[in-house]
């Protein structure tokens, strides 16, 4: 269904708030960085748990939420390998605590890891390694959001303008192969041009890893809408106005992240440097 030019608006309007507000907190690094992570870990904690646990959110996001504290601040003080085990062992807890309040085990586990994973890494990706670089760590956390933006916002673009056969209608009617068409364009062309301004050593490769960050986001887009369809809502929340809740806006980053940390893997293998 075509949106009216209030909700166009009412979206973009948010949609600029939210970006101008991550960039400052993305710049800054450090425990302003933590502190956000932190704040979103908890939305994100409370949408998941009245999502998929509405008769007992309250005590399902507070187990969720602390799986994703342990974790993130692991991840924070460099004990990435710490913060691996706390998101398992965090996850199996809240399951366990769940079933113990006749929930789904599984719902709640399943949100510590789908929420934890990302969080984790997206904290390694920003803290990088200052001794190597002190900007290393900002340039690949830059790359993961631009090219994720980039992305979801060409595919909506084109897959507004465009049309034409529905991508995957069983679980997000409005989505277009058009859309994911120019959605994989803008995220290769955003990732080459930042693999050769910004110097994360990766050059004109960063066009593929632009390409596969694109892929992940709006294969995480999807996966959200299967999860939604699951659970019987439209929206994960209705924090952000224009775009429903927070984990409606940072789904695909959210699988993005992902991508883009196995690719600076790759980089520092083959570079050879902890950098």
């Amino acid at each position: 269904m075509a949106m009216s030019a209030r909700e166009i608006g009412l979206r973009t309007a948010s949609g600029i708030v939210l970006a101008g507000a991550a960039g400052l907190v993305i710049w800054a690094g450090g425990v302003w960085f933590l502190g956000i992570m932190l704040i979103a870990c908890a939305l994100l904690a409370i949408e998941w748990a009245m999502m998929s646990a509405a008769r007992a959110w309250r005590l399902t996001a507070a187990a969720v939420g602390l799986g994703l504290f342990a974790a993130v601040i692991s991840a924070f003080v460099g004990q990435l390998s710490l913060a691996l085990v706390m998101l398992v062992f965090c996850a199996a807890a809240a399951g366990l605590f769940a079933r113990s309040r006749g929930q789904e085990a599984v719902d709640a586990s399943y949100g510590v890891l789908y929420l934890g994973w990302p969080a984790i890494l997206l904290i390694w990706l920003r803290n990088g390694d200052t001794a190597a670089d002190p900007h290393m760590g900002l340039y690949w956390t830059i790359f993961t959001f631009m090219t994720t933006w980039t992305a979801d916002s060409m595919a909506y673009l084109v897959g507004s303008s465009v049309g034409g056969p529905k991508l995957w209608p069983r679980f997000s009617p409005n989505k277009t192969w058009s859309g994911f068409i120019g959605g994989l364009v803008g995220g290769a062309i955003a990732g080459a041009l930042l693999g050769v301004f910004l110097d994360m050593g990766i050059g004109l490769w960063g066009a593929l890893l632009g390409l596969a960050a694109a892929f992940a986001t709006m294969a995480g887009d999807l996966w959200e809408s299967a999860l939604k369809r699951r659970y019987g809502v439209k929206d994960a929340g209705k924090l952000i106005p224009g775009h429903g809740g927070l984990l409606d806006r940072v789904d695909g980053l959210m699988f993005a992240a992902v991508v883009v940390a196995c690719g600076r893997l790759i980089s520092l293998w083959l570079n050879g440097s902890g950098g």
